[in-house]
């Protein structure tokens, strides 16, 4: 069990203890208070130091809780701030900002209290004498360009008058209401900065290791936004970078990234450069051989060995390549794709579940050319067999879990150079029928919009579609009627695959309780009542079907369920995946 040390403290005993020494890491975002929370911290601060606007009514057993600080002491022994960088960094200007005023002034409370404020910004020797040159805080956040301007505030009370961080502009908020403070309420003015270093309390929790702090901040924190693994990699980029003198350059390419996968990647958990990290790490998994279907936390993968694969001058050129690889898939890319490919990609876009976002990383990272093309021909094929392969498993053998077995393995043959044969998880044909005259696809499980799309797209007459559009499931014999005639023998082929198709969302929405005959108009779009134009479906099939009958009736959805049936084996037949025992 991991150690975590928690000891509740005012500002002055954390601040001025000998082995407070915090260190804001790289991997933390900039600072980004400005006056508006800073106005409401010295409002909050302010009102318990002087309850009612009287400073009599204060008790000196009140306490005002400024929230927890989470810290672990790093290999250098300073204390990491995972969270609380906001409030420290304000309260270390605040401080500072009284320091300037109290520090010119020769009354013996205003010398007790500089004293009590150098103890908690600058390191003090046995005798409590402060060393200027030595803060206890440093900051290294390695986005931030301002940060130097912080530290330089702390150790000499200036900045510049052309300063405009939020560094400087709190700072100089932070004076202008003390000198406030001191023209309105000049006998209270000894008294505010020692009520908030004596009874303001802050709440330090040190863990014993980064990743029982991350964990710790991830349990309080329900507002704030966490450091994501991401974060904690930009910052070992950065110091890669930086040994190599490019560190302005890696800044404005991380900051590019950042803005790629923010319009590529919308993923359930996590953030969207997590995303891209996840999808990378299969390639150097794949790349050393593991095959075992249990897979680490995306961080533990990339701290092997204290972070090396970081270190390297291909990693983040890869990543970068593979967000660009990423965005023309989203972008549906004819430059890079042919049509054929991207139609096989557009069907992928509705896979049972995300793993063929990984396969198909691996895929091109291992395949692609020095112009990051990869041969067409082979790709299609790829795309076809890992089509076949996740749709008849996600049948026959439910949940993502069970498929990384055969996945895993495959990955490792595409990094070897061997082509992706799934030998030893290939199919029987009975198996896979049984499986699909059986199985109930109903519109809440993911298998069943992945079929029909399939479907639909074995139409070589069917057009490419946006990743834009909405696409739902249509009952083309209406659930409403049966219902209401209850006209089909077998009650469930009302579900069957034979009897759904995807339809636009627009659509859907119109077409949803109407005979054949009626659906059909609103398949093929023409004028209403109002002679206001309506655009039909795009789904080939649905405009097919509604040109040629005037019905759809049980017997043309038992037919058509044993055509995509039928079709899909074929599918399956055709791409090698079954057995010939």
């Amino acid at each position: 069990m991991s150690k975590i040390t928690i000891d509740q403290k005012s500002v002055k005993t954390l601040f001025s203890e000998k082995k407070a020494d915090f260190l804001i890491p790289d991997y933390q975002r900039p600072y980004a208070w400005g006056e508006k929370e800073c106005q409401t911290l010295w409002d909050d601060l302010f009102l318990f130091a002087f309850p009612e606007n009287n400073c009599d009514l204060f008790n000196g057993d009140d306490e005002y809780f400024l929230g927890p600080i989470v810290t672990f002491k790093n290999d250098e022994g300073k204390l990491e701030i995972i969270d609380g960088q906001q409030r420290l960094t304000t309260l270390m200007l605040l401080l500072r900002a009284f320091y300037a005023k109290y520090g010119s002034m020769k009354d013996d409370k205003a010398i007790k209290t500089s004293k009590m404020i150098e103890q908690c910004i600058w390191k003090t020797d046995e005798f409590g004498d402060p060393d200027k040159t030595a803060l206890k805080i440093n900051s290294e956040v390695a986005t931030d360009k301002q940060k130097d301007e912080f530290l330089n505030i702390l150790k000499t009370g200036v900045i510049p008058d052309n300063a405009s961080s939020s560094y400087a502009n709190n700072y100089r908020f932070f004076q202008q209401k003390i000198v406030s403070f001191q023209s309105e309420y000049s006998d209270w003015f000894s008294k505010l900065p020692v009520r908030i270093m004596n009874n303001c309390i802050l709440l330090p929790i040190e863990a014993e290791s980064q990743d029982t702090a991350l964990r710790i901040f991830s349990t309080l924190n329900d507002r704030g936004k966490p450091l994501s693994d991401a974060d904690i990699f930009k910052a070992q980029f950065y110091k890669f970078y930086s040994s190599k003198g490019q560190k302005e350059e890696f800044i404005q390419r991380w900051k590019d990234l950042e803005v790629l996968c923010d319009s590529i990647f919308h993923p359930i958990t996590g953030t969207p450069m997590d995303e891209i990290f996840t999808r990378y790490m299969y390639y150097e998994r794949a790349k050393q051989g593991i095959k075992s279907s249990t897979t680490e936390a995306l961080r533990k993968f990339y701290e092997k060995n204290t972070y090396s694969l970081l270190k390297k001058d291909e990693t983040f050129d890869n990543i970068i390549d593979l967000a660009n690889f990423w965005n023309d898939v989203q972008n549906q890319s004819v430059e890079r794709f042919s049509d054929r490919v991207l139609r096989r990609l557009f069907v992928l876009n509705y896979a049972p579940n995300g793993m063929w976002t990984y396969f198909v990383s691996v895929y091109y990272m291992a395949n692609r050319n020095a112009a990051g093309s990869l041969d067409d021909e082979k790709f299609f094929d790829f795309l076809n067999k890992i089509t076949a392969f996740i749709w008849a498993y996600a049948v026959t053998n439910p949940g993502v879990n069970a498929l990384r077995t055969p996945v895993f393995a495959e990955m490792i043959n595409i990094v070897n150079g061997q082509p992706v044969t799934f030998e030893g998880y290939l199919f029987h044909t009975q198996q896979v029928q049984n499986a699909l005259n059986n199985y109930v696809f109903s519109n809440n499980r993911a298998i069943t919009k992945s079929m029909l799309t399939w479907w639909e797209f074995q139409n070589p007459g069917q057009e490419l579609l946006s990743l834009e559009n909405a696409l739902e499931i249509e009952h083309i014999f209406a659930r409403k009627r049966q219902e209401l005639e209850q006209s089909l023998s077998n009650p469930r082929n009302i579900e069957s695959l034979g009897n759904k198709a995807l339809l636009e969302k627009r659509i859907n929405i119109r077409a949803a309780d109407y005979h054949f005959a009626d659906k059909a108009k609103y398949y093929l779009g023409g004028e209403n009542s109002r002679k206001q134009k309506r655009e039909g479906t795009k789904i080939k099939e649905l405009l097919d079907l509604a040109a040629q009958i005037s019905d759809f009736t049980e017997a043309d959805i038992v037919q058509r369920n044993a055509k995509i049936i039928f079709g899909f084996i074929d599918f399956m037949h055709g791409n090698g995946l079954l057995s010939e025992e």
